[in-house]
């Protein structure tokens, strides 16, 4: 496996694009795993490395400038004006598919997920993909369900030294998959926030004048929103500030492995500790590496300080319901047993 960023590595890593093969790639929010967009067999080597539901779709990366007429069937003025704003950068937008584009990035429906990451590794390797009017599709690169990958030795840990090319990148700046609005369905709903992220619902309302919906049951189904996703191993449980360090007491005395994550300036007596920034930014940028390595820490639990609730704070709450969705009732049980 190749960990190199060097020019000949990004162009022998856009050869085996073109052969059919899988490429592991930093983006600015996390680490992708790539095929040829329009190679539906490639596409299927992804969903089975990661073990991934067929009907969950993928997201396509293009290079800066592609042609968002080849991707769509209907470009709508606000997804022109999105690009405009926050491409290069974390923001997915969802379109009407066009028809000679493979249904197998889109899980069978009639739309796509398109974003330009602004990652200058995933950006050359998209310039040397055919040419540049390629699209690589790219859900992070790791196993289905798992916590998403922020550095080459983290996707290495998840698929093993030999399974892919890795190119790499250094930590991903972002940390937390890109924020997807649904712009398929203006005309009937207006713009839909299918998943939170960093660029936030009301910078995409300054942009084109209306505030993102909520998802309803109608919306097309988008990389990263199962109610269980970006879980460790070890069960995860979110507590409140003015609770923590109690609790953590509390499992400790009953003999039970805590590992803590936290952004408040806590002693306890957790068996593991990983403090993270308190500004979003900063917290989202190290939130994967911290369950990670939270989870190596051979602990029964991970408890985690329950973040603000403002917007800013909106895609990591999202990412941290996820994570904890699996192991609802966990705190309940161990204080019991």
């Amino acid at each position: 496996m190749s960990l190199t960023t060097a020019s000949q590595a990004i162009l022998d890593a856009a050869a085996q694009l073109e052969a059919g093969e899988l490429v592991a790639f930093p983006t600015e929010t996390v680490y992708g795993l790539g095929a040829d967009a329009e190679n539906p067999a490639a596409v299927a080597k992804i969903y089975a490395a990661k073990g991934r539901p067929q009907d969950h779709p993928v997201i396509v990366h293009v290079a800066p400038g592609a042609d968002l007429d080849y991707w769509a069937a209907d470009v709508p003025d606000e997804a022109r004006q999105l690009a405009q704003a926050f491409w290069p950068g974390p923001l997915t937008m969802i379109v009407k598919r066009n028809a000679h584009i493979p249904d197998a990035v889109s899980g069978g429906q009639d739309t796509v997920g398109i974003r330009c990451p602004s990652h200058p590794v995933a950006q050359a390797l998209l310039s040397a993909f055919k040419g540049g009017k390629g699209g690589v599709a790219a859900p992070s690169a790791n196993k289905f369900g798992n916590v998403s990958p922020t550095t080459a030795q983290h996707v290495l840990d998840e698929f093993g030294p030999d399974a892919m090319t890795v190119l790499e990148g250094g930590s991903s700046d972002v940390g937390i998959e890109s924020t997807i609005v649904d712009l398929s369905r203006l005309a009937t709903h207006g713009p839909v926030l299918l998943r939170p992220g960093h660029i936030t619902a009301a910078q995409i309302a300054a942009v084109i004048g209306a505030l993102p919906a909520a998802p309803d049951q109608a919306a097309p189904r988008a990389s990263g929103t199962l109610e269980s996703h970006y879980a460790p191993k070890a069960p995860v449980a979110l507590a409140d500030t003015a609770r923590l360090a109690g609790l953590v007491t509390t499992l400790a005395a009953r003999g039970r492995r805590v590992a803590l994550i936290h952004y408040s300036p806590l002693l306890t007596q957790a068996a593991a500790h990983h403090p993270l920034p308190a500004d979003p930014a900063g917290y989202a940028y190290g939130l994967y590496a911290a369950l990670r390595a939270m989870d190596r820490a051979d602990v029964e639990l991970i408890l985690v300080e329950t973040p603000p609730q403002d917007d800013s704070w909106l895609g990591i709450n999202d990412r941290l319901r996820r994570a904890a969705f699996g192991s609802a009732g966990v705190i309940d049980r161990f204080l019991q047993s």
